[in-house]
C-alpha cells in the first residue's frame, strides 16, 4: 500500500524566526523527514502540483475541475468556467494587498445579493454560480471563450502583495474590462455599504483564475483520494479514482484502507497561518498534524503497514518531496534534526 501525502506549506517560510520555531516539537515528522530521500524542485502552487498527479497541462482549467469537486455542484461543468472568487484588496505599502473569501466571513445571504447584482450586469457574458460563501465560478457564454493566459491560483496569491490581477496579455483584454466593471459594481452594492459602515472589510474585487472547459477523463495512479478540497476532489472524479472525505488521523485511515493500491491524501492544515503569518496557529497546527498524522504515519511506515510514503510539500523554498520505503526508517543512525535546521538548509538550496 502506497500513501502520497500533500502537505501545503509545510515549513514555516522565514527560517530565520526563533520565535515561530523554539520548542517546536515534531518528533514524527522530523524522524520521517531524516530517513526519506528529498527533492527540491522549484516552488509552484498546490493546484498546479495536484494537477501533475493527474497528467494535466500547464494551464489546467482548474474551474472546471474544481466545480466538478464541488459538493453538491452548483450547475452542471459543461462549457468554459472560471474561479471568480470574492477577494478584498487593501492598499499596503503602495502594493495591494490581498485577502481571500474565507477571511472575510461573508454570509451566503451577502454573496447571493452581491451575485444577483453581477448576473443583471453580465448577463451577455455568462452567468456566476456560488458553491459557497468564499467560491464563485462564471459560466462563461459561447462567444466569451478564455484565450491564452491565465492568472495565478488564489492559493498562491492570498494574505500577499499582488502588482495585478490579470496578465497584460491581448488574449486577456476582454476579462481585464469585465473585472474593472465588476469592481464597480461591487463598489457601490448595498451589502459592500453596510459592511463598510459596520467595519468590516468590503468584497471590492474577484480573482478570476483557471479558464477552461472540463477535460476529457484523466488518468491516475491513484485507486484513492482523501480530501475535503474541490479541486482534488474534482481530479479524483474525473480520473474515476474513488473520493472519500479526509479521516480525522491515521488511524482512521489505515483502518480503512485497502492492503493494496496507491491513495492520496490532502491535509491544508498550514496553508491559512502561513498565507496570513499567524506563526501561533502554525505552530498549534503542526504540533497537532504531528500528533495525529505524522508520527503514527511514519510508525506504519517502519512497521510494514505501509510500503512507502511520498510526502509532498508545496512551499517558499520550493516543491519539496520526501520520499521513503520501511527499510529506510530504519536506518536509525540518521537522527532527526530540528525542524528549523532543516529550514535553514532548504533556504540555502533555495538561493
Amino acid at each position: 500500500m502506497h500513501l502520497t501525502l500533500v502537505v501545503p506549506e509545510l515549513i514555516w517560510p522565514e527560517p530565520d524566526e526563533q520565535d515561530t520555531f523554539a520548542d517546536l516539537a515534531c518528533p514524527g515528522l522530523c524522524t520521517l523527514l531524516a530517513r526519506s530521500r528529498r527533492q527540491q524542485l522549484p516552488a509552484q502552487s498546490v493546484e498546479a502540483t495536484l494537477a501533475e498527479f493527474f497528467g494535466l497541462p500547464v494551464q489546467p482549467p482548474y474551474a472546471a475541475l474544481r466545480l466538478a469537486g464541488e459538493n453538491p455542484a452548483p450547475a452542471a461543468a459543461a462549457g468554459a468556467w472560471l474561479c471568480a472568487d470574492p477577494v478584498h484588496l487593501r492598499l499596503h505599502q503602495e502594493r495591494l494587498l490581498l485577502a481571500e473569501g474565507d477571511r472575510l466571513e461573508l454570509a451566503l445571504d451577502e454573496a447571493q445579493a452581491l451575485l444577483d447584482e453581477l448576473n443583471r450586469h453580465f448577463a451577455e457574458v455568462g452567468r456566476f454560480h456560488p458553491a459557497c460563501a468564499e467560491r464563485w465560478y462564471l459560466q462563461l457564454a459561447a462567444d466569451h471563450q478564455p484565450g491564452g493566459g491565465d492568472a495565478l491560483p488564489l492559493s498562491a496569491v492570498a494574505g500577499r502583495r499582488v502588482a495585478r490581477q490579470l496578465p497584460e496579455t491581448p488574449d486577456l483584454r476582454w476579462l481585464r474590462r469585465l473585472l474593472n466593471e465588476a469592481q464597480m459594481v461591487l463598489h457601490r452594492h448595498p451589502v459592500n455599504e453596510a459592511r463598510e459602515a459596520a467595519g468590516r472589510p468590503t468584497i471590492n474585487s474577484l480573482w478570476l483564475w483557471g479558464a477552461g472547459m472540463l477535460p476529457p477523463r484523466l488518468g491516475s495512479e491513484f485507486t484513492g483520494v482523501w480530501s475535503d478540497d474541490a479541486l482534488a476532489r474534482g481530479l479524483a472524479l474525473c480520473a474515476q479514482a474513488a473520493v472519500h472525505a479526509p479521516p480525522v488521523d491515521a488511524a482512521s485511515l489505515l483502518r480503512a484502507l485497502e492492503q493494496h493500491g496507491r491513495h492520496l491524501l490532502v491535509l491544508d492544515a498550514l496553508q491559512r497561518p502561513v498565507h496570513y503569518q499567524d506563526a501561533e496557529a502554525y505552530r498549534s497546527r503542526l504540533r497537532e498534524l504531528d500528533r495525529d498524522w505524522f508520527a503514527p504515519l511514519q510508525q506504519a511506515l517502519a512497521g510494514g503497514r505501509l510500503a512507502t510514503i511520498e510526502l509532498c510539500a508545496p512551499t517558499a523554498y520550493g516543491l519539496l518531496t520526501w520520499r521513503s520505503g520501511r527499510a529506510e526508517q530504519w536506518r536509525l543512525w540518521r537522527r532527526p534534526c530540528a525542524l528549523q535546521a532543516t529550514a535553514l538548509a532548504l533556504a540555502k538550496g533555495a538561493e
